[in-house]
């Protein structure tokens, strides 16, 4: 599993290591029942401290994505598919909403913004 951690990123480190992880589970990289890495080799592969990656396992558990067990490790939840489509759904609706600011700021209609999702979408 490749993280990678940005200095210039404007994302905190550890939602940086949570939507990797994420993505990850979203497209098929790891598995329901993977083990992930344990906190504290995730830290020292990275070069970060353990609280960081404590935080991203703490919110990936939470958000349903991965499951710990004391003594044991963190593993890949089962995949709710709903979940996963809610979290495409999601980042779908970030970037959509970054292209309508740029189409504003750009003069751009909201039918040529469409004419050009159409395009794009059907890969024409």
């Amino acid at each position: 599993m490749d993280i990678i951690i940005s200095n210039s990123s404007k994302k905190p480190i550890y939602e940086q290591i949570t939507d990797q992880i994420k993505n990850h589970i979203i497209v098929g990289n790891l598995n329901e029942g993977d083990v992930l890495p344990s906190m504290r080799l995730l830290a020292k592969e990275l070069h970060i401290s353990v609280i960081t990656t404590k935080r991203a396992y703490e919110d990936l558990e939470c958000e349903g994505f991965i499951e710990t067990v004391a003594g044991k490790g963190s593993y890949v939840s089962r995949k709710n598919m709903n979940l996963i489509r809610e979290e495409q759904l999601k980042k779908a609706e970030s970037f959509l909403e970054s292209a309508v600011d740029t189409a504003k700021s750009g003069g751009i209609t909201l039918n040529e913004l469409i004419e050009m999702l159409n395009l794009i979408y059907n890969g024409e």
